[in-house]
């Protein structure tokens, strides 16, 4: 639950039980990847839940004395942004248990195209539980809808479940967070680049964590022949211990491709593929982490194989349209 709708229910005299806080904690101040431990609000005094700790799922005994669950957090649109997760695992437990979820959908930054590789059930994990491409297109109440008509909670339960639509805001509109969504997601430039740089988390490659540009560059040591360099550095709260620490890196800033990405509407790939190209390190350009982000082992391969971004995304084009029919049943705007 975001903090507005926290304060808006305790202003209303609504008796709120406790929070559930996903990735980076309830007010958002928590590293990307950092177990949360269960914990007590400091403004509010409540208990505090986490779903990024030991359990990712609300359990029988978080849920036994709640009349109805509120979910209010701001998505980015994104497959590998972990709230999605959240919501999938929230939905379940609340069908399992016969408490009734309400969603309150809030604008999505990418709403307004569709792009990346559909997610393969080999390459499930918390950054990607169901078969949607990278970038699907969909506000978080939409997507919320298209878990229960598609039947992709566990064993096909249902969840009982209101949405409710934002005001006032059309697709075609778009929406720019003006706000850090999480810490290393500063601004909206960095909304906009995610999709595309956070694949270079499963690979040796920094995408600035650890700088003043954290998903607005990437580098590494071993990159050759680029024109931006920079040094990663612990900063707690933030990026502790980022990849890189401490080692100049050669990249690219990405802030002047801004428009360029947001007027494109879609995932780039160039630069992961260029980056491949030139790297020259002894480790191995890609992780086991990769296929996760991707959805697929097949992205990995066909960058190894020296396709094109042109020839890459042909190859989706097929799940994209199949996807495209599914997801029309569940929209709201």
């Amino acid at each position: 639950m975001g903090n507005s709708s926290l304060d808006f229910l305790l202003n209303k005299g609504i008796e709120v039980i406790k929070i559930f806080a996903p990735e980076h904690g309830f007010r958002g101040n928590n590293d990307a990847g950092k177990e949360l431990d269960d914990d007590v609000d400091n403004e509010t005094k409540l208990p505090i839940i986490s779903l990024y700790g030991p359990k990712k799922k609300p359990s029988i005994l978080d849920l036994e004395d709640i009349d109805v669950l509120v979910f209010d957090i701001q998505d980015v649109g994104v497959r590998f942004y972990t709230y999605l997760s959240t919501l999938h695992y929230a939905m379940e437990a609340c069908a399992e248990n016969n408490i009734p979820l309400l969603v309150m959908d809030r604008p999505n930054p990418h709403a307004n195209y569709i792009d990346g590789p559909i997610m393969q059930k080999d390459c499930n994990s918390f950054v990607g539980l169901d078969p949607v491409p990278i970038v699907y297109g969909m506000t978080i109440g939409e997507y919320a809808q298209m878990l229960n008509g598609e039947k992709w909670l566990k064993n096909g339960i249902r969840s009982n479940l209101k949405v409710i639509p934002i005001r006032n805001w059309k697709r075609s509109a778009g929406y720019t967070i003006n706000y850090k969504p999480s810490p290393n997601l500063p601004d909206s430039i960095s909304v906009i680049l995610y999709p595309s740089l956070c694949l270079f988390e499963g690979t040796v490659i920094s995408l600035g964590r650890g700088t003043i540009l954290p998903f607005k560059c990437y580098g590494h040591p071993n990159l050759i022949n680029m024109p931006y360099e920079f040094t990663p550095v612990s900063i707690p709260g933030k990026s502790k211990h980022p990849k890189c620490e401490g080692l100049l890196c050669h990249g690219e800033n990405l802030t002047n491709q801004y428009n360029l990405i947001k007027n494109s509407k879609s995932i780039n790939l160039k630069w992961l593929i260029k980056a491949f190209r030139s790297y020259k390190g002894e480790k191995p350009f890609f992780n086991s982490y990769f296929k996760n982000l991707a959805g697929t082992s097949k992205l990995e391969e066909e960058i190894k194989a020296g396709k094109s971004e042109y020839q890459i995304k042909k190859d989706w084009q097929t799940e994209l349209a199949n996807f495209k029919k599914i997801r029309q049943k569940y929209l709201i705007y």
